[in-house]
């Protein structure tokens, strides 16, 4: 054993040093490494020194046997760890433009559609009243211009006009279309957009003649996205005076998908401008030389809060003017109408006034004596006609006499 214990000193102390030198490593570009790595080096260094614990029996085994070979572990004892990446460097911040939209932040079409577009294209419209005969149709529909030459869905005269309305960033097209029926037009405002593929859709009906309104005269867009739409409870035809209708503006909204009234009055009431005018009648009919005399007193009570300042009968022609309140008859207006109806100085609110119109009639009623109906109607000061709140009492009957 003492000649062993010398050269078996020289090989563990030259085995301590190179175990030594591979385990720290040289230098701080080591250190920096291991600072770097530090996990996988406390890893690998308790790995390490195990495997100097496992060997060293071994060689100083091999040291006793006389065995000269150099001792060579049989792991390094420093393993290359897995290299980990640097982290990619940050580029320098440079300012960004707008974000592209994408997914559901995608621009919504442009639904600004000019009039000309509409015509050119076929839409689909929202539905119109039951009322309407069935070529206003809704579906795959080419808008005419002419109401005269067909019953078909038309574009109204009334301007296109362009707002968002319903939030999206983009412009909506709101027009107003129509349809006839018997003398008047069933009308519609309808909001149009366009789908993502350009076509035009409708985005819904803001209002339509029978929904609490009867005529559709106007509609501005604001830049809030409102659409203000001037109605009327009632549409002009035939000889109905233009300035009959009362108006109002409503103002609607898109909501929820749909359009609904956010502003404005929500119905007609009764128009302010008339009165309630009520006919009464007696009447005398006695024999006279060369024939009979007819005499009729007409009361007329306004019972409603508006001055009548004129009124006219209608239905006087049964014989030959004599005495009474001809003289009174508006002789322009009297001559207008052949001389059938007779305009005479109204009557205040509240108040009565009494008529009496004399008149030559045949002798004899005869086997053709028929009733005769006599009305009265309510006059302004302009000679403008109006309507009267109840109608039922402005009319009397004078039985077959003649």
């Amino acid at each position: 054993m003492s000649d062993l214990e010398p050269r078996l000193r020289e090989r563990f102390t030259a085995y301590r040093v190179d175990v030594t030198t591979r385990a720290v490593g040289p230098g701080p570009d080591q250190a920096r490494r291991t600072l770097r790595r530090r996990r996988q080096t406390r890893a690998v260094a308790v790995a390490a020194t195990a495997v100097v614990l496992v060997l060293a029996p071994v060689v100083a085994n091999a040291a006793m046997k006389g065995d000269r070979t150099p001792p060579v572990p049989a792991v390094s004892v420093e393993p290359t760890a897995p290299a980990t990446p640097d982290a990619t460097p940050t580029p320098a911040s440079t300012p960004s433009g707008p974000a592209s939209p994408t997914g559901s932040a995608t621009q919504a079409p442009d639904g600004q559609i000019s009039r000309a577009q509409l015509l050119a294209a076929r839409v689909d419209l929202p539905t119109w009243p039951q009322t309407v005969p069935s070529t206003c149709t809704t579906s795959n529909v080419r808008l005419a211009t002419d109401a005269s030459k067909a019953i078909v869905p038309l574009l109204t005269d009334l301007p296109v006009d362009h707002a968002d309305l319903d939030g999206d960033g983009t412009q909506e097209t709101v027009a107003v279309v129509a349809c006839r029926y018997g003398e008047a037009l069933a009308k519609q405002v309808v909001a149009f957009d366009r789908d993502d593929d350009g076509r035009i859709v409708p985005l819904g009906r803001v209002v339509r003649t029978t929904d609490g309104v009867e005529d559709i005269l106007g509609v501005t867009l604001t830049a809030a996205g409102s659409v203000d739409v001037r109605v009327a409870d009632l549409q002009p035809c035939c000889e109905t005076p233009t300035y009959w209708p009362q108006e109002q503006t409503r103002t609607y909204r898109f909501k929820g998908g749909r359009f609904v009234q956010t502003g404005g009055p929500t119905k007609f009431g009764k128009d302010p401008r008339l009165t309630d005018l009520r006919l009464s009648m007696t009447h005398e009919l006695v024999n006279v030389t060369g024939g009979r005399e007819l005499t009729i007193v007409f009361t007329v009570t306004n019972a409603g809060s508006v001055d009548a300042a004129q009124i006219q009968f209608r239905g006087l022609d049964v014989g030959a003017p004599t005495t009474g309140d001809w003289s009174r008859c508006d002789p322009a207006a009297a001559a207008a109408d052949d001389h059938r109806t007779c305009l005479v100085p109204g009557v205040p609110a509240g108040e009565s006034r009494r008529y009496t119109f004399v008149q030559r009639v045949p002798s004899s009623s005869g086997p053709d004596a028929t009733t005769r109906y006599f009305f009265v109607t309510h006059y302004d000061a302009q000679d403008r006609q109006w309507r009267d709140r109840n109608e039922k009492d402005n009319k009397v009957q004078l039985p077959g006499v003649f």
